[in-house]
């Protein structure tokens, strides 16, 4: 009877298992020129705990846990629209102007997601802004219902990361 309940259990995990790796890897890249120096910018982008200062969908945006811009911190963002997303700091480099997150939970169509955020300076009083992501859809079942697939989280992300680009150059182009 034993036997028969470890061959059930293992079978069952086997099969999430392989449904979980059934979702394929995504990835979206977006990039902004801004002209402003990119120490400006860094300034701004690199206050994990300030992404509702320049990101018109975060409502407020709070350390929960650990201290800002170390890793290990998280924040939790309050979206205008409603909703949460708990996302935590896996590496900053002030040096590089570069930080990397995970999203550990929230409303977006993802899971398994990671992403980096970097300024890179583009010459005298010009900089670009790179976001870019890795994960997988939410939903890993082979025949996701119609807004739970592939091109919905690609979508939600890009709009994300879109959105909120914009919106940083607009605000540090200002005069």
């Amino acid at each position: 009877m034993r036997i028969v309940a470890v061959v059930s259990m293992t079978l069952c995990a086997v099969v999430a298992g392989q449904t979980l790796a059934n979702a394929p890897p995504l990835q979206v890249r977006k990039s902004v020129g801004i002209d402003a120096p990119a120490e400006k910018v860094w300034a701004v982008v690199k206050d994990f705990n300030g992404l509702n200062s320049w990101h018109p969908a975060v409502a407020t945006d709070e350390i929960v846990a650990g201290a800002n811009n170390a890793p290990g911190a998280v924040r939790l963002l309050t979206l205008k629209g409603g909703g949460t997303i708990q996302e935590k700091l896996l590496s900053f480099d002030d040096t590089t102007h570069t930080f990397k997150y995970s999203i550990v939970d929230g409303v977006l169509p993802v899971s398994q997601y990671t992403s980096i955020l970097s300024v890179k300076s583009a010459g005298a009083d010009k900089s670009v802004v790179t976001w870019s992501g890795h994960f997988k859809r939410k939903n890993p079942a082979d025949n996701p219902g119609a807004n739970e697939g592939n091109k919905t989280a690609i979508d939600a992300i890009s709009g994300v990361y879109q959105s909120g680009l914009d919106s940083l150059k607009k605000k540090l182009e200002a005069k």
